[in-house]
């Protein structure tokens, strides 16, 4: 399994290897980030990585934090994304 700074599953993504080679290899700069984030780097990678220079979000005592909770792909419904984000702390609490 290979985990996104945010707790994404990578491998399991539709654009992983195919517009995204994951954050980690790009420093944040995904292809959402760059089309939609003003600095072009995604704020999660940011806060976590080069703000606070840790690993990923689960060394943050903060977890799951404001920006953590707010950052909801448009496409998913509310229940989606409570789960996801269940989900995701859970895998960066465990890595």
């Amino acid at each position: 399994m290979i985990l996104s700074t945010c707790g994404l599953k990578c491998n399991e993504c539709e654009y992983y290897n195919v517009t995204c080679t994951g954050c980690r290899n790009v420093k944040g700069s995904t292809f959402w980030a760059k089309e939609m984030m003003p600095d072009k780097t995604c704020p999660l990678y940011n806060c976590a990585v080069n703000v606070k220079g840790l690993k990923d979000c689960g060394a943050c005592s903060e977890l799951p934090c404001k920006l953590f909770l707010e950052m909801k792909d448009p496409k998913s419904t509310e229940e989606e994304h409570q789960k996801g984000i269940a989900e995701r702390v859970r895998l960066l609490r465990m890595n």
